[in-house]
């Protein structure tokens, strides 16, 4: 079975599933915070895979905007060396949950660069280090990210 991709990039296979059955769903701020208790504010899961390109395409503005690198946000083709965290990969990430407060400019991110079929999840923390983005594992890969919230 075709996996639907975002920016070219395959979904993993539970998240596919848990969007076709209705159940990718945000699981509660305290739910949250059990699993991230550095995740300072509140998010809203991306329901469908046309939410996740749209948000997703924001990750282009940043890498290419220098003057916005606060984000730690880049593009591995253009770097000699590979982008590793605390940096996100913009061509290895979707975005699956973004803020909830307009103006907040966080996210989890799927980040493709560990499994193209279970990518790690990672978050942008803003508040370790302020004001500069790190981004953070959240599961080391989406299997365990839906387990921990009692998706599956």
């Amino acid at each position: 079975m075709e996996h639907p991709t975002v920016r070219g990039l395959a979904l993993p296979a539970q998240l596919t599933n848990l969007l076709g059955q209705g159940r990718w769903r945000h699981p509660g701020d305290a739910e949250m915070g059990r699993l991230i208790p550095w995740f300072e504010s509140p998010l809203d899961f991306l329901t469908s895979t046309d939410q996740m390109a749209w948000e997703s395409s924001s990750l282009d503005t940043f890498a290419d905007d220098a003057s916005r690198a606060f984000f730690r946000e880049a593009r591995g083709s253009s770097r000699a060396t590979p982008v590793e965290l605390p940096w996100l990969d913009v061509e290895q990430a979707v975005l699956i949950a973004v803020n909830r407060i307009p103006g907040d400019d966080v996210a989890l991110a799927l980040d493709y660069r560990t499994d193209p079929s279970d990518p790690r999840v990672v978050g942008s923390d803003f508040w370790t280090h302020p004001p500069i983005c790190q981004w953070r594992t959240v599961t080391p890969t989406f299997s365990a990210f839906a387990t921990a919230l009692g998706l599956q």
